[in-house]
């Protein structure tokens, strides 16, 4: 009797989980997280005279900047003749 609810509470968690993946917040925070371990990384093989707590720092600081925003080109129309 006991087994029941317990597959349903599991359900409802995969459930739950699997919603949870989908949205923009997830997605936003798992590229975060991608972005600091690749800069700390980064840092660890080209910068030898950072210790751990400056690369954890510098590595925040990198993850959580917004890139540089691109000019956007606007194509001219041609000329009439």
């Amino acid at each position: 009797m006991k087994r029941k609810p317990f597959l349903i509470g599991i359900l409802a968690a995969g459930l739950a989980l699997t919603a949870a993946l989908g949205t923009p917040e997830y997605c936003r925070i798992v590229s975060s997280v991608q972005s600091f371990q690749q800069y700390f990384r980064a840092m660890q093989t080209t910068v030898g005279s950072l210790g751990p707590i400056e690369r954890f720092v510098y590595s925040l600081v990198l993850a959580n900047s917004k890139p540089a925003h691109r000019q956007k080109r606007i194509a001219r129309p041609e000329p009439r003749t």
